[in-house]
Formats: C-alpha cells, structure tokens, sequence
C-alpha cells in the first residue's frame, strides 16, 4: 500500500532563477535585461558529475590562482566553460530552461523601478515554466541567488507568491527560497544558461547558445512587437 500511494505522489517541482544585465535604463547601461529559469525534477544527477569535475579541477591545477569554489560562468576561463556548457547539453533534460528577454530601452519609466519590473517580467517567466512541467506539480520550490537589497528581494518574493497562489490547484506548497549560488549546483547550472542567452542578445555571440540551444525550451522577446510600453 505504501509503494502504491508514493507512485501516486506528484514530484516536487525545482526552479532556479538567474539574471543578465544591470538596472542601468540609461544609454550607458546594459542594452538588455534577461530572467532565465531551469526547471529541474530530482534526482540531480549533473550535481555529481559537476562536483566530480570540479576536484578534477582542484587536483590537476590548470590554474594555481583560481581556487574552484564554484562555477561561475563569466569568471571561469575558457577551457572550463566549454567542459560545463558540453556537461550541459549532454546531461540537462531537454526544454527545461526557459528565458524572458528585455530590451530595456522599450521599457517604460513607470515599469523600471525593481518593485514593478520583477513581478511583471517574473510573472511571465515562471507562469510558462510551471504550466509547462512535463511531470505534473506536487510542490514547487523557486530558489534564487542571495539578494543583498530588501526591496529587490520582496519584490521578487511578492511575485513569485501571487503568481503561484493564482494558478496552482488549492493547497498545493510552494516556497521562494534564497541560497547562495556557491552552495547549489541548480544556480550554478541557471547561470551558465542564463550568461549564454544573455550574451547571445548584448553581444550577438551565440556560440555557447548553439551548445545548449535543445534544452532552452523558451526564450521570448518580451518586446518584439511594439517600440516602448509603459505601465
């Protein structure tokens, strides 16, 4: 009886958050803002292949001045972030990440404060990915990097929240969760997927894109069909 309801139980959904860009809406900034999610059912069989090559890295010493606490895609050199993105592509279930991009000089005044532009653009994000869930919803755990700005880290929370709240079935749990990125494989993993999409739209380098193109299950141009939107 007990192995017949466990088969029952629906799995708990994991979506781990990364960002690209600044919140620089001047011509000086970024030109765009990205907000990519990889969703992720346990077992996390990439964090043991990861882990394994980051002691390979430790013990081999290809860089004596890098200690491999942890990848970080825009700070490992190139030889690593080619090793990870092939880990990637052969090891993350495919359309599992999927991406809203910003083209933030349409971005209106009104949306640019963080308290208005998160939950707008998060709700977008995260409505698709939990719609989307191949294996159904039994809980659903977003976790994110550490946020060191209180107004930045409660917007993020308050969208989350209310997005959640308004399309899950009654009484199922979700939590928002905020880990540093150097303890967790699921935000190293967003961030490596997030910097390829990120510098396929500011610099138009695709390279690390084609690598992992298969599991990007969404990547949309929130602004593709007008010139500026304000709110």
């Amino acid at each position: 009886m007990t192995d017949e309801l466990s088969s029952c139980v629906l799995p708990t959904l994991y979506i781990f958050l990364d960002e690209g860009g600044n919140f620089d809406f001047s011509p000086t900034g970024s030109k765009y803002f990205t907000l990519t999610c990889v969703s992720l059912y346990r077992p996390f069989t990439l964090h043991t292949v990861l882990d394994t090559y980051k002691y390979d890295l430790i013990e081999h010493r290809l860089d004596p001045r890098i200690e491999m606490e942890y990848f970080h895609c825009a700070d490992d050199n190139k030889f690593v972030r080619g090793k990870v993105f092939s880990m990637l592509a052969s090891s993350v279930p495919h359309d599992s990440v999927d991406s809203v991009v910003i083209e933030k000089r349409k971005t209106g005044p009104a949306l640019q404060p963080p308290e208005k532009f998160y939950p707008k653009m998060l709700s977008y994000l995260l409505k698709y990915a939990v719609e989307k869930a191949p294996h159904g919803v039994g809980e659903v755990v977003v976790i994110t990097d550490r946020i060191p700005v209180a107004k930045k880290r409660n917007a993020i929370e308050k969208a989350v929240k209310i997005l959640l709240v308004s399309m899950l079935p009654a009484g199922t749990p979700y939590r928002v969760m905020h880990h540093s990125s150097r303890a967790h494989y699921g935000l190293q993993i967003a961030d490596y997927f997030n910097w390829a999409i990120y510098r396929k739209w500011e610099q138009g380098d695709d390279r690390s894109h084609k690598t992992i193109a298969h599991q990007i299950r969404s990547e949309f141009d929130i602004f593709m069909k007008g010139s500026r939107h304000y709110y």
